[in-house]
C-alpha cells in the first residue's frame, strides 16, 4: 500500500462520494447559469473531475485499479474536449468579438 492508497483508505466512502456530488452539482449550476463559453467549459471540466473522483473513491473502497484506469480515460476525454472547446472559443471570438453563448445560436453554416 503506497501513500496515496493509505490517504484514500482513511476517507469514508460517503465523504468521498459526497464531495464528488457537490463538485458535480456546482459544475452543473455553472453550466446552467453562466453565459460565457469559457466559464461553461471550465464547469464541464469540474463535472468531469467530479466523475473521476467518484471512480477513484469507489475503486479504492473495493481495492481495484479500475477507478484509476477510468480516471485516465476521463483525463483523455477532457483533453480532447479542451482542444475542441478552444477551437470553438477562437471561432466565436473572431466572428462576434465576444464570448457569449447566445452568439453561437446566430452562427450560420
Amino acid at each position: 500500500m503506497n501513500a496515496a492508497d493509505a490517504l484514500v483508505a482513511g476517507i469514508p466512502l460517503s465523504h468521498g462520494l459526497g464531495v464528488a456530488g457537490i463538485l458535480f452539482v456546482l459544475g452543473l449550476a455553472g453550466v446552467l447559469i453562466r453565459r460565457n463559453i469559457i466559464y461553461t467549459l471550465m464547469c464541464i471540466e469540474v463535472m468531469m473531475n467530479a466523475a473521476g473522483l467518484a471512480f477513484i473513491v469507489a475503486a479504492s473502497r473495493w481495492q481495484h485499479a479500475d477507478g484509476q484506469i477510468m480516471y485516465l480515460m476521463i483525463l483523455a476525454l477532457a483533453a480532447a474536449e479542451t482542444c475542441v472547446g478552444l477551437a470553438l472559443v477562437l471561432q466565436l471570438y473572431r466572428r462576434f468579438r465576444g464570448l457569449d453563448l447566445d452568439a453561437a445560436s446566430r452562427m450560420q453554416g
